[in-house]
């Protein structure tokens, strides 16, 4: 997905128009009536100059995070580089709670803990029970208890990419099951020791809705987080009334340009899962990191893409909804989204004519209940 910028209006020039004076006392007058004009042109020009964003970017969570401020409370940009500052202090903070490959995150800690209860802290354990409960949503094909099969692939390009051996990948499966997981206070504990947590399919968009309350609770009214594509827009681009513009991509497009279309947002979290984001192919077999907890490969499916539109507190649900599409099928997004917890949420699957083929014309199959404007994406 990408933010797209609207182009600024151009101003208007003010005419100003003289009195023709008689004598010198007209002139003076005239001479002064227009220097307070000129002023007040100067003036009113100077307060419409337009006010420009401030944004940064950062490594985290295994991709690039850019944080875009566009309006505030008393704006000053001093102010926001303090607000994007705290903003990534918190970024560097959750991936230090979340991640799985980082030594001493809780993650990490109940990973290694041989099934012994580890204190957490209450915000991964919130996640954890996020996961859980889209593991019952969809039946244990979304399980976050998928690290031991998801450490046997590589999709990130580092070396030649092999498929696990059959005997290895089937011993990591057996481990697998969300049900397993103990919560008892803030302690957690892997009731199988050789369980591993892996909440890279959720824990993008919790930290954006973290982020979102962040950002708001400092006056922020006009902001943009971009965590590797999971999109979530504050309020307004002015602050009051208009909105911004997200692209949504293509998958397997040319460039990051080529889109499927763009929607105007406000207040939304709008998160995008697809094959063509992490894959390779091996003796002519394609792979993708959209792993089935239930085979350990890549699940069949007849989606390139899927997009789910929600609120702007939405970003957990969105981005766990997004991959569990993908892993149960279009087929059952309709009765997924039927849920009434699902109420203000909308989706879009995008299936290419030719799979895996950049110039292949698609199909876009549009649903959900969120009032979210489609229209663009077409």
């Amino acid at each position: 997905m990408r933010v797209m910028m609207d182009q600024a209006k151009k101003r208007r020039a003010c005419p100003i128009s003289r009195k023709p004076g008689a004598g010198r006392q007209a002139f003076r007058r005239v001479v002064l009536l227009f220097l307070l004009i000129a002023g007040l042109i100067i003036s009113q020009t100077g307060c419409g100059k337009k006010q420009e964003p401030v944004s940064q970017d950062g490594f985290y969570l295994d991709t690039v995070c850019t944080i875009t401020l566009y309006a505030m409370e008393d704006w000053s940009e001093e102010k926001a580089e303090t607000i994007l500052t705290e903003a990534f202090a918190s970024c560097a903070e959750y991936e230090a709670l979340l991640s799985k490959t980082r030594e001493g995150s809780d993650v990490w800690k109940v990973n290694h803990a041989d099934g012994a209860p580890v204190p957490c802290d209450p915000r991964t354990v919130e996640l954890i029970e996020k996961g859980i409960h889209y593991g019952e949503l969809s039946e244990g094909r979304f399980d976050i208890t998928i690290g031991a099969v998801t450490d046997l692939w590589d999709f990130h390009g580092v070396g030649t990419p092999q498929v696990p051996d059959e005997t290895v990948l089937a011993e990591a499966l057996s481990h697998v099951d969300y049900r397993g997981i103990q919560i008892e206070g803030n302690e957690v504990t892997l009731a199988d020791p050789a369980a591993q947590l892996d909440l890279g399919g959720i824990a993008k968009g919790y930290i954006a809705d973290r982020l979102t309350e962040q950002l708001a609770d400092a006056g922020v009214t006009g902001a943009v987080i971009d965590l590797g594509g999971n999109i979530t827009v504050l309020g307004y681009k002015d602050g009051k009334e208009t909105e911004i513009r997200v692209g949504i991509r293509k998958p397997f497009g040319s460039s990051l340009s080529d889109l499927i279309g763009t929607t105007s947002l406000h207040d939304a979290s709008c998160v995008t899962s697809g094959t063509y984001e992490r894959h390779f192919e091996k003796d002519g077999v394609f792979y993708h990191h959209i792993l089935d907890a239930r085979t350990g490969y890549p699940v069949p499916t007849d989606m390139d893409g899927v997009t789910v539109i929600g609120p702007a507190d939405a970003s957990a649900d969105c981005d766990a909804l997004a991959t569990t599409v993908l892993l149960l099928g279009s087929d059952e997004a309709e009765a997924l989204f039927a849920n009434p917890e699902f109420a203000g949420f909308s989706y879009v699957i995008v299936q290419l004519d030719t799979p895996h083929e950049s110039s292949s014309g698609y199909s876009l199959l549009k649903g959900g209940a969120g009032n979210w404007d489609l229209n663009g994406l077409k």
